[in-house]
């Protein structure tokens, strides 16, 4: 069977499966310490969005969203996540059969890919598919949601509006869920990182698509302005679950990178 092979495995996360399983424990620790609130640790949402930079850095802000997601149980989970290495137009939709992650690999679901293929005219492009953006996310679905399945979508120059319609034909079914990956500003000093990145925030939780464009530096922009146009027209109520940079791991203020997780319920 066809596998899409990891790209990034033991360099922005652990090879091993038992370092991975480490990590993620010693998050639960803190949110089962700080985070009382129960109704929350117990919601089920449709969306999140999670950054995707080395585990040591904003996996915590990763983390939580998929505790949270793992309580939908959804059946298959779209993972959308812009190219850093490859220059394409559109989306690009791995049309393999597997995926691979330290945990063992994850079903691609090969119903729902052919008929995005069909529906939207998307294309395969493979030297797309080494992304680290997307790739990051699996080992966290397959740890909570090891009997789901999954499809990665990575986009480059592409129209938020045109994105949102795919977005908004997957979350119309209720065995669905969908993940935007996106990391914030990239190294600015922390306070201009936070300024930045509070425009981010502010546009998510307004549900304003048009705020994104007054500042944010958002990597995965596109994706998370799809989002939110869908959220608009599902009426998705967005929680944000966890903001912090890369100073928060390494000490550094000077050049810092931020991260968010954000859930999206009905």
């Amino acid at each position: 069977m066809s596998t899409r092979e990891s790209a990034v495995s033991g360099t922005f996360y652990p090879s091993s499966s038992y370092e991975i399983e480490s990590m993620f424990e010693h998050f639960n620790s803190i949110i089962d310490q700080h985070i009382k609130d129960t109704t929350l640790l117990n919601s089920t949402p449709r969306a999140i969005i999670a950054p995707h930079a080395g585990y040591i850095y904003s996996g915590f802000s990763a983390n939580i969203a998929y505790r949270l997601l793992k309580n939908s149980n959804p059946k298959t989970i779209v993972v959308i996540g812009p190219s850093h290495r490859v220059y394409l137009n559109g989306v690009s939709i791995c049309d393999k059969e597997l995926y691979d992650t330290p945990f063992g690999t994850l079903n691609i679901d090969q119903t729902l890919l052919h008929d995005l293929e069909d529906k939207f005219a998307l294309n395969f492009i493979p030297e797309a598919h080494h992304e680290h953006s997307t790739e990051v996310q699996m080992p966290f679905i397959k740890f909570y949601l090891p009997n789901s399945s999954v499809i990665e979508m990575v986009y480059g120059k592409e129209d938020p509006t045109h994105l949102s319609k795919i977005i908004d034909y997957l979350l119309k079914d209720p065995d669905i869920s969908v993940v935007i990956s996106t990391d914030l500003s990239h190294y600015y000093d922390l306070q201009k990182a936070n300024t930045l990145d509070s425009i981010c925030m502010e546009a998510i939780t307004n549900l304003n698509p048009q705020e994104l464009h007054q500042g944010c530096e958002a990597c995965g922009k596109i994706g998370v302005e799809a989002l939110l146009l869908v959220a608009k027209n599902l009426n998705l109520k967005p929680k944000l679950l966890d903001y912090r940079t890369s100073a928060d791991a390494s000490g550094d203020k000077s050049k810092v990178v931020g991260y968010v997780s954000v859930a999206f319920y009905e």
